[in-house]
């Protein structure tokens, strides 16, 4: 019997040195909740806009928006890798509200075309899809994850071609690339491949970042969830013919 439990203690012991932060994901995950209401906050700011601007000007600031956008994504990341937790927090606050205001015209379409309820259709997914993966990423093996994570890896890079593809397509050939087939196969592949990658948070996290990098942390686990809500919405739209309802 000692000599059973000094095995199981070394086996403990050994997973647990895997481990480079084996308590950064429960530090990550209030700020992962605090970015999503402050995305929902920037979506009703983006709201408040449309309405006060028209169409035409929203869609003018929403263009320009997407510039300090990412320049607040870059420098928040640099801030949050180095630890830099200080200079990184209010970075990613601003960034959680500019986040919300440029997904404003992608919830007022899906609403014009599925009504409110797709609104929370997307985010009973999401959530669903968070305490699953909160449950088995944490639990997965070296294996598993590593395999899924190999998966999930080449399934972005085929996502964002095809979203090249895509774009690039409906400039030169609409009649090609415009249509509602290529946008319903997107948003599945961006859905699944978004669904694949929180369960890759759960398990690369703490194996990538130490304690202290929990901002780094909670950026991606953010940002998984914020694109796996748009996916969804997408999907819906797709599936709805990409039209307005009657």
């Amino acid at each position: 019997m000692p000599a059973r439990s000094n095995f199981q203690e070394a086996i403990r012991e050994a997973q647990s040195s895997a481990l480079v932060g084996p308590n950064v994901v429960n530090k990550a995950l209030p700020y992962v909740g605090g970015g999503m209401v402050l995305t929902a906050a920037g979506v009703a700011g983006g709201l408040a806009t449309l309405a006060s601007l028209g169409p035409v000007g929203f869609q003018g600031i929403s263009f320009v928006a997407i510039i300090p956008w990412f320049i607040l994504f870059f420098v928040a990341q640099n801030a949050a890798n180095r630890g830099n937790n200080g200079t990184a927090l209010p970075l990613l606050v601003t960034f959680s509200l500019l986040t919300g205001f440029t997904l404003t015209s992608l919830v007022v379409r899906a609403v014009a075309v599925a009504g409110a309820g797709a609104i929370g259709t997307a985010a009973l997914a999401t959530g669903i899809t968070f305490v699953i993966a909160s449950f088995v990423g944490r639990r997965m093996s070296d294996s598993i994850g590593q395999a899924l994570s190999g998966v999930v890896s080449l399934g972005l890079v085929g996502l964002l071609i095809a979203m090249v593809v895509q774009i690039v397509g409906s400039i030169f050939a609409p009649g090609m690339f415009g249509g509602n087939a290529l946008s319903l196969m997107i948003a599945g592949f961006g859905t699944v491949v978004f669904v694949g990658l929180a369960f890759v948070d759960f398990y690369t996290m703490p194996r990538t970042y130490s304690d202290d990098q929990y901002l780094v942390g909670a950026l991606g686990m953010y940002l998984t969830y914020i694109n796996l809500f748009a996916f969804i919405l997408q999907l819906i739209i797709a599936l709805q013919g990409g039209g307005r309802r009657d």
